[in-house]
């Protein structure tokens, strides 16, 4: 299981509706406990792809977010991205690049742009496994 906040969730879903008809991206951390991933941050990142179709996050961004996690005792939970026109679920690239089996991979779908879908799973080079999300 992984807990996310409902104002973290609302901060995903405005940096990917301020980013179409781009893919949007970013990281988060947090904390392990008894097995659930609790996210305490969320992390913004820049596309720098500029694409709909692919992400590619910005170096810089994510070392300065990873340092924040670790000064903050926080460990690396996962990423996120959105799908501005396709489902909340991993693409064959998104598979393809998915190279941590003990990261979460949330996907953002705003195929309706006035009902958004999150879900989160763990990618392997085989299949992808939904996890279960807590939002509140």
């Amino acid at each position: 299981m992984i807990k996310l906040s409902l104002s973290d969730y609302n901060a995903i879903v405005s940096h990917a509706r301020d980013n179409l008809p781009n893919e949007a991206c970013g990281l988060f951390g947090g904390i392990i406990c008894g097995g659930s991933k609790e996210v305490k941050k969320v992390y913004m990142m820049t596309n720098i792809d500029a694409s709909p179709e692919h992400f590619s996050m910005n170096p810089e961004e994510q070392l300065a977010a990873v340092k924040d996690m670790r000064k903050n005792g926080y460990v690396p939970l996962g990423n996120w991205h959105s799908h501005p026109e396709s489902p909340s679920r991993p693409s064959e690239e998104d598979k393809r690049l998915a190279y941590d089996k003990t990261a979460s991979y949330m996907i953002l779908s705003l195929m309706d742009k006035e009902n958004p879908v999150l879900n989160s799973f763990e990618i392997s080079a085989v299949q992808s496994k939904k996890e279960e999300l807590e939002i509140k």
